[in-house]
């Protein structure tokens, strides 16, 4: 498992979570970072860590310390880094993972530790694992509901689902039955595929036997281009919805010529130039890719760059809020952490404006949305 670190710390192996001494105060504040920048989710990965590049180093005159692993999008391997951060770096705070699985996993060890929590993707925030974590991606429902609001206004009728056969997946059928059975659709055939998988064959060549009027891809990264490249070259002619887990270059140069026309619902890091001066997503989205684009090139820019960057941002607003009362590297300071992030409001930042709550683990609303079509090889928004 390849690591990446953005101090000097080595870490090693660690198995369990045992018992741990109450950690000692520290002049600096350390955040563990769990990406996947290998396997099939590094196309997701990859850009949460170059962001970093562009975040600060520093909040209210107290040093970061960060620390960047490498989970590869397993479960396990997420839970190992996440104890190690809990064990031997002593976090104040950890991030991660990229995808779905992962992100669950260092949820449960960060809520089981207490140490504040911020996913960098979209996942079930149970009530076993609200306490301490929230998420910058924006929530299924708030990202479904522009997918099925153009549905219904194209006079779509019957939807075929063809999506990952994990939690990513499940979250995105679970909100069609919910959200786009409800505004008139039907589901006319679900497929599923594994993340690795190559092909998709067989489950294609089901839903154009089942010849539904649109087909909506439940997968992220590069994998959303697998479906959509095969549902083309199969004669699908019918219109083809993909998540916001797909919103990237790498999607278009996976897919080529097949990603023509694709709907795809975006955060609106993927075109602050087209908002309005008064949206508050639009300076820090201009930042990003301004940045973004000056150091890995033209059109390299990211959703997902957005939420590493994001996650920033709001510890730019809550961690001056939690010195007042804590110093790093205590538990006073998590729990100061904690209590900042559902109090503070109105965070601006490239993907939205969040106000996390008790309850919303979230904190978006629509202003965090935005919806995307591709023409001539180039992200437009759709009308």
């Amino acid at each position: 498992m390849k690591r990446f670190y953005l101090s000097a710390a080595v870490l090693a192996a660690s198995v369990a979570l045992p018992a741990l001494p109450a950690p000692a105060q520290t002049n600096e504040i350390t955040i563990g970072i769990t990406l996947t920048t290998t396997g099939p989710g590094a196309a997701l990965g990859i850009p949460e860590r170059n962001a970093l590049d562009f975040v600060t180093k520093e909040i209210a005159g107290v040093p970061l310390k960060v620390i960047v692993l490498d989970d590869g999008g397993d479960p396990t391997n997420a839970t190992t880094n996440a104890r190690r951060f809990v064990t031997e770096s002593k976090a104040d705070i950890i991030m991660g993972s990229s995808t779905t699985p992962p992100t669950i996993a260092v949820s449960n060890v960060a809520n089981e530790a207490g140490i504040p929590h911020i996913g960098l993707s979209p996942f079930p925030i149970t009530p076993d694992r609200a306490k301490w974590s929230v998420t910058m991606p924006q929530p299924i429902p708030i990202m479904g509901k522009v997918l099925y609001e153009h549905m219904k206004a194209h006079n779509v009728k019957t939807v075929g689902y063809i999506g990952y056969s994990d939690s990513y997946g499940d979250l995105w059928f679970n909100d069609f039955k919910s959200q786009g059975v409800a505004m008139g659709m039907t589901l006319a055939d679900e497929e599923r595929f594994a993340r690795p998988d190559t092909s998709v064959t067989g489950q294609v060549l089901k839903l154009v036997a089942a010849n539904p009027d649109a087909i909506l891809v439940g997968a992220s990264g590069t994998a959303a281009g697998l479906p959509q490249t095969e549902l083309r070259a199969r004669g699908y002619k019918g219109l083809i919805y993909q998540t916001h887990g797909a919103a990237s270059m790498d999607f278009i140069r996976i897919a080529g010529p097949a990603a023509e026309g694709v709907l795809m619902a975006s955060g609106p890091v993927m075109d602050p130039e087209d908002q309005p001066d008064s949206a508050l997503t639009k300076k820090p989205g201009l930042a990003l890719d301004k940045a973004y684009e000056a150091k890995y090139g033209a059109n390299s820019r990211s959703q997902f760059a957005g939420h590493s960057y994001d996650a920033f941002l709001v510890l730019q607003r809550v961690v001056p809020v939690a010195l007042k009362t804590a110093k790093p590297g205590t538990l006073e300071f998590r729990e100061a952490i904690r209590q900042a992030l559902i109090s503070e409001r109105d965070i601006a930042a490239s993907q939205g404006v969040y106000n996390f709550t008790d309850k919303d683990r979230y904190g978006l609303d629509d202003r965090s949305r935005i919806l995307l079509t591709v023409k001539d090889g180039k992200y437009v928004l759709a009308k």
